[in-house]
């Protein structure tokens, strides 16, 4: 009887061994075929400007059926020169990134390519309810992110288009995160970012749009995703899959419906009404970047004396694999 026991034992040992073989290969199995998947990393800060990468990362339906042989690994950055370090380094393989920023860094001699752009419009002018106009900011303090960025651009047009020079107002930069506290406590009287922290002030009460990037530069050039050179060159199948799935999550963006501020939610942590207003204000069709624009976009490099050697269209716009998307 004591034997028969140790056969079963035995039995159910050896069965239970098998079993556990065969979940353990099945895994490996699934694990190595993760694995012939291309893992292209790309930064990112946590700004709408972003929005189709994070779409294109979390959609279910564009992963399936787009991006077949290609894994999107998004990495967070808390500030542009970070970001950039990471870029400049190879430590990503591209980002979402302010288009000024890459230009400067392409002049110096990284090779970077612009594959489309991250979004159309996007950048308001937000100030505190006393601010009725342009005017208005004379002799008073307005920050922007960065002093290579778009936001700058607008603020000098806005400038402008009120007869005012760009030293009429001390204009200043502050971590985007920072600028709503910082015109709630009246240290700063306006600013120009990208969303949400527009959108944040405003929904509080304590600011107001004075103007949209539409109002100032129609078509302007802001944020794009950036790609590394030899990246491109050493995975151009990889490279157009991900251009295909940036294309389509960006035309499921706009939208804006419930899985998509479902999804950016994830990204950034702020309030449902404020993450509606935010992209409310911002496109993410058309992506494709224009040499008219870029060329513009040039122009108020030069004449704001940010950029006096930007690199030609060609050398640095690839337009190649979003002309290709499907």
């Amino acid at each position: 009887m004591k034997r028969i026991n140790k056969l079963i034992l035995l039995t159910i040992v050896l069965v239970t061994l098998v079993a556990f073989t065969g979940c353990a290969k099945k895994s490996e199995e699934i694990k190595n075929t993760d694995n012939t998947k291309k893992t292209i990393k790309i930064a990112y800060l946590p700004i709408t400007h972003a929005v189709p990468l994070y779409v294109e990362s979390e959609d279910s339906i564009i992963n399936s059926e787009t991006l077949k042989n290609v894994n999107v690994e998004l990495v967070k950055f808390g500030s542009w020169p970070e970001l950039m370090d990471a870029l400049n380094t190879g430590k990503v393989d591209g980002a979402s990134v302010l288009i000024e920023f890459a230009m400067k860094s392409k002049e110096q001699g990284i090779d970077l390519k612009t594959v489309a752009l991250g979004h159309r419009d996007g950048n308001n002018v937000t100030v505190a309810n006393d601010i009725n106009s342009a005017a208005d900011l004379k002799g008073k303090t307005v920050a922007i992110p960065q002093r290579f960025s778009t936001q700058n651009i607008l603020l000098y047009q806005m400038l402008e288009n009120a007869g005012l020079e760009y030293t009429d107002v001390n204009v200043v930069e502050l971590p985007p995160a920072e600028m709503p506290a910082a015109l709630s406590e009246g240290r700063i009287a306006g600013y120009v970012v990208a969303e949400p922290f527009g959108a944040k002030a405003v929904s509080s009460g304590k600011a107001k749009t004075l103007f949209t990037s539409q109002d100032l530069w129609k078509d302007s050039i802001c944020c794009g995703l950036v790609l590394r050179g030899d990246f491109i060159k050493n995975n151009p199948e990889a490279v157009q899959e991900l251009v295909n799935g940036y294309v389509k999550a960006g035309n499921a963006a706009e939208a804006k419906n419930e899985n998509i501020t479902n999804i950016t939610s994830k990204f950034m942590a702020v309030d449902k009404n404020i993450m509606d207003l935010s992209l409310k204000s911002t496109t993410y069709t058309n992506l494709k970047i224009n040499e008219k624009d870029y060329e513009q976009l040039t122009i108020y490099l030069k004449t704001m004396g940010l950029l006096d050697n930007s690199p030609k269209f060609n050398d640095f716009v690839d337009n190649s694999f979003i002309d290709k998307a499907e």
